[in-house]
């Protein structure tokens, strides 16, 4: 599958509400996976070593899509970490750095899989991006993909960047790793990035809420029983309630400004909610975004929809806002 690359500019305008209705292009995305994957996905089983395979080299055919002209794009495989380092054109290292951590479920996903999402977080936000090659379950199951996490943020902060110019970005389950890193930086009383972003984040593990948000409205991408085996995947051995693969449990007073974008169709909703909920309370920012009609991390979709188009815009309106005028946690 081959996408017509689509420019996603850096001079982002002020920050408009989120739109009221979907476009065209997202309802017909919608039906399409709701008729594909959708279908795919509820009868396959994440065991099937076979399976497990193609849907990995299938997801490996995004990597396809072409990058905007003037993007640099090399490996990095030192000092324990390995991913790509991607600077837009317009990536000015002196305004910080991006650490990406990709979703797919802790079992799929990669660099071929998100290079073309970071390029365009990249170029709209004006900065270059580690996009992070974390080992993947149920191969290497946690803590591997949270140890390497904690890898890629040191490896930036080796490479000269200040804690206060990171941001970190995650979807799906990379959300879930991302909202564990800053946990784990908070328990070791580590510097805290400058801001985090997460779209659709997968937090809670057990998956309780799924089904019954299912059966309520469909989900047109995920399907419940998968989302719980990717977590069973993930955790191996331990239980869901270990302090760093439970991520919404857990102090967050110090936590940085979040912004979570989520779709409406999603039956992850719940997790970006509690998410939203837990950080507020607790006296910190965190900006929930719901955007009607939306798919799980629609923004990857940005060649196909005005919506991941503007979603991208609009983290990097976000990240300019709270880089240079600091949202302090109250308490």
């Amino acid at each position: 599958m081959t996408l017509a690359h689509t420019t996603v500019a850096s001079a982002a305008p002020a920050r408009l509400p989120v739109p009221a209705t979907p476009s065209v292009q997202s309802r017909a995305l919608a039906q399409l996976l709701m008729n594909s994957l959708r279908r795919v996905g509820d009868v396959a089983r994440l065991q099937n070593v076979l399976y497990r395979r193609l849907v990995r080299e299938v997801f490996d055919l995004v990597g396809y899509t072409p990058l905007a002209r003037g993007t640099r794009v090399h490996a990095i495989t030192g000092d324990g970490v390995r991913g790509l380092w991607i600077a837009a054109r317009n990536a000015d290292e002196t305004a910080g750095a991006i650490l990406y951590l990709h979703g797919g479920g802790f079992v799929f996903g990669g660099p071929r899989t998100h290079r073309h999402l970071v390029a365009a977080l990249s170029a709209a936000c004006g900065r270059p991006a580690l996009l992070l090659n974390y080992r993947r379950a149920p191969e290497h199951p946690f803590p591997a993909a949270a140890d390497d996490a904690l890898s890629g943020f040191r490896w930036l902060l080796d490479q000269g960047f200040p804690a206060g110019r990171i941001a970190v970005i995650g979807d799906s389950a990379g959300g879930h790793l991302a909202a564990g890193l800053l946990a784990d930086l908070h328990r070791k009383r580590r510097p805290m990035p400058a801001a985090a972003v997460l779209f659709s984040p997968f937090l809670d593990l057990t998956g309780a809420e799924l089904d019954a948000r299912d059966a309520a409205r469909r989900d047109p991408f995920v399907p419940p029983a998968r989302a719980r085996e990717c977590g069973l995947a993930y955790a191996g051995k331990l239980d869901f309630g270990h302090r760093r693969l439970d991520v919404l449990r857990g102090d967050k007073r110090r936590w940085p400004p979040i912004l979570v974008q989520v779709g409406d169709t999603e039956c992850l909703l719940g997790d970006s909610e509690r998410l939203a909920e837990a950080v507020n309370a607790a006296g910190g920012h965190c900006e929930l975004q719901v955007w009607p009609g939306q798919v799980h991390v629609f923004q990857a979709f940005y060649p196909l929809i005005p919506e991941g188009r503007r979603a991208i815009r609009d983290v990097a309106a976000f990240l300019r806002q709270v880089t240079a005028e600091p949202v302090a946690a109250t308490a």
